[in-house]
């Protein structure tokens, strides 16, 4: 099915639309307010924005907070929990960590109540030996005492499933005999690996997301149809894949970072496209400032994240660092008389103080605003006429510039240096302190805020250029529409290579191909290609950590032919040498998990067709005051989508477009790309 594609992206402040005409190649892209607390009316706004007749669509991939937010305002399910005797607190003990690594004292409550975590009796050993048989009586009895208590949903957690799954397999069939709907989570279909605690948070914040995140869904899809749509709607998972609306209602926890994953994928793209394959992206939203490193063209992958302290979430997820440094970030002195920013957000309602709707508080957009680096009368967003700048003036004068003895620009610059400081240092520690020079890679700001924060990154980090994508604004929506269909799975091995089955283990591969070739011939989509990767956690015996190990294996007539010994234990000598720099003499190899992926890669678009269409112009629209550290300059204004492919803009200029404003500061050059970026790097007089 050919037609339009769009991808949605809703972030704190803004809900971001890129639609794709596959016909033609075209695009248009809109941005519009986030609506709260049901944020599907901005979802419906922004795509009616584009595309008024939704029978036109084919597919709609949206990059959701819903997880997210749920997971950080502790506001999903009153949920229940059904475990092996003596592991009730396994969610509470977690793995004896602090909030703060060097205080005292710390609190943490898990999202699950201790009076509904139930216990029943079963055992099943680590070798997977079933000592006691599961008491389905018990099971039931819990399931409706859960029930009447008011329990939306029901996690089943028993120890050692993943080992053998029949205790809590036999559980969860008892239990969806009797619970009234389809959110009944457990832990071996969610994650059947080793590690207690890991096993039952991710399972229980699954839980606790089913009826927020597929409510949302369910309402979201419900809009499209009786819009008529009749296309496919899918959603960005947190590994910068994407899954069908019925996955993510079964498994939100994926769902988590959506949005920023969705971002990085978009950003490799478009820097491969560029000739760059490495980058570290910045994506600057209303709230928050997310970072992540793409190196030799690969993002990184972690295998787990906590979202908040003590909520871990184990899945693949591409690594993004995030920090409370958006837009709305609010500037505030501490009792120290220290200027900070962040992590409270004035968000979309109400806003920086510049858009007059309630807040008295300057915030990130404010000092932009005072210092004439956005223009008050076209505010991005399409929700206000005009911005306030006397009212952002008074509110920085009253909470920065006098506690601090500053007149306003000094206080405004001071906002800007101290964002620019955090964002830098969330920079360094992507890149620094994980070994990569800064220096060898490109930085690409993108989302409403980050293009005017990207001359300030070169100088504080050494990054040699930054890449400014066609599109900022809606960067994550386009990587909605780019991203490939994946599905992950993990298995859990527990075996020395010495005395490993290679049968076993080709089966186990065998069986995560055909589930995941199954979700992808169920799928609507069009993929140009299927692709299965297979991955091996392994360490010495004696050793924690582990490192991935990339295992390829042969097939015959479609079938998983089992890797042999040899094989396994020379790539993780490779994986280990290269890790390390060295092997453990007389170390003896064990292999902890298997990890698979299906990909099925969807067709790409040419970012070309994006670029600037005929000679435009290079003249500048206005001019006007823009103030640089101490003093107003004279700066050129400029039409960025008029821009013409080859053009070079020398700062001090502004260049203004619908979704984003991009800032070239005084000393550095912009040229615009074949395929419409701009690319902003030193002048040649610059030292």
């Amino acid at each position: 099915m050919t037609g339009r594609m769009v991808g949605v992206d809703v972030g704190g402040t803004f809900t971001d639309v890129f639609v794709l005409n596959e016909a033609d190649g075209s695009a248009a892209v809109a941005k519009v307010p986030t609506t709260r607390p049901d944020q599907s009316g901005g979802f419906l706004d922004g795509i009616g924005r584009e595309v008024a007749d939704l029978s036109r669509i084919a597919v709609v991939v949206h990059g959701t907070t819903a997880g997210t937010n749920a997971l950080l305002e502790r506001k999903g399910a009153r949920t229940g929990v059904i475990t092996t005797e003596g592991l009730r607190d396994v969610l509470e003990m977690r793995r004896r960590d602090r909030p703060r690594t060097w205080g005292l004292r710390g609190d943490f409550e898990p999202v699950v109540d201790r009076r509904d975590r139930l216990e029943v009796p079963e055992r099943t050993l680590a070798d997977g030996t079933i000592r006691t048989a599961v008491d389905l009586d018990a099971v039931r009895a819990a399931a409706r005492a859960l029930l009447d208590r008011g329990c939306a949903s029901v996690a089943v957690l028993f120890a050692n499933a993943y080992a053998n799954p029949a205790n809590e397999a036999a559980a969860v069939a008892a239990v969806r005999d009797i619970w009234p709907n389809p959110h009944v989570s457990a832990s071996h279909e969610i994650l059947p690996e080793i590690r207690e605690f890991e096993r039952f948070s991710t399972t229980a914040l699954n839980a606790y997301l089913q009826p927020e995140v597929s409510g949302y869904l369910g309402r979201l899809e419900g809009a499209l149809r009786a819009g008529g749509f009749d296309g496919e709607f899918m959603i960005v998972q947190s590994n910068g894949g994407v899954m069908g609306v019925d996955t993510a209602c079964r498994l939100p926890v994926r769902t988590a970072l959506s949005g920023p994953a969705a971002g990085v994928i978009a950003a490799g793209y478009i820097a491969a496209s560029a000739g760059f394959e490495n980058v570290i992206t910045g994506d600057m939203g209303g709230t928050s400032f997310d970072v992540s490193l793409i190196a030799r063209g690969q993002s990184m992958l972690a295998p787990q994240t906590a979202i908040d302290f003590g909520m871990v979430i184990r899945t693949p997820m591409i690594e993004i660092t995030t920090i409370g440094a958006g837009g709305g970030s609010i500037a505030w002195v501490d009792r120290g008389g220290l200027l900070m920013i962040g992590p409270e957000s004035a968000g979309s309602d109400p806003g920086p103080v510049a858009y007059g709707l309630g807040n008295d508080r300057p915030t990130v957009t404010d000092a932009n605003v005072v210092l004439g680096r956005i223009d008050p009368e076209n505010p991005i967003g399409g929700k206000l006429d005009r911005l306030d700048v006397d009212a952002a003036a008074r509110a920085i004068d009253a909470h920065v510039g006098t506690p601090l003895g500053l007149d306003t620009l000094a206080a405004a610059e001071a906002i800007l240096r101290v964002a620019n400081s955090r964002m830098a240092g969330a920079i360094r520690l992507v890149s620094i302190e994980r070994g990569f020079d800064p220096k060898r890679f490109a930085f690409m700001p993108f989302g409403g805020g980050g293009a005017l924060h990207a001359g300030a990154m070169l100088a504080e980090v050494g990054i040699a250029r930054a890449i400014v994508p066609r599109y900022p604004g809606v960067t994550s929506a386009m990587g909605c529409v780019i991203a490939d269909m994946r599905q992950d799975f993990v298995q859990t091995i527990n075996s020395l290579v010495d005395t490993l089955d290679p049968d076993a283990l080709a089966g186990f591969m065998q069986d995560h191909a055909d589930r995941g070739l199954a979700m992808l011939t169920a799928a609507r989509s069009r993929f140009e290609a299927r692709e299965v990767r297979y991955e091996l956690d392994m360490a010495y015996v004696g050793q924690t950590h582990t490192v991935p190990v990339a295992l390829t294996v042969e097939m015959r007539e479609g079938r998983v032919l089992p890797p042999d010994r040899e094989t396994i234990a020379a790539a993780f000598d490779a994986a280990y040498g290269a890790t390390f720099g060295r092997l453990l003499k007389n170390g003896v190899r064990r292999i902890l998990n298997l990890r698979s992926a299906v990909i099925g890669r969807r067709p790409k678009f040419d970012l070309e067709t994006l670029a600037p269409q005929g000679a435009g112009t290079t003249a500048p629209k206005a001019t006007r005051p823009v103030h640089f550290g101490d003093r107003w300059h004279d700066t050129a204004i400029y039409d960025r989508l008029a821009l013409p492919v080859g053009a070079v803009i020398a700062g001090p200029a502004i260049l203004e477009q619908p979704d984003t404003t991009v800032l070239i500061e005084p000393g550095l050059v912009g040229r615009v790309d074949r395929f419409g970026n701009t690319i902003i790097e030193p002048g040649e007089d610059t030292p």
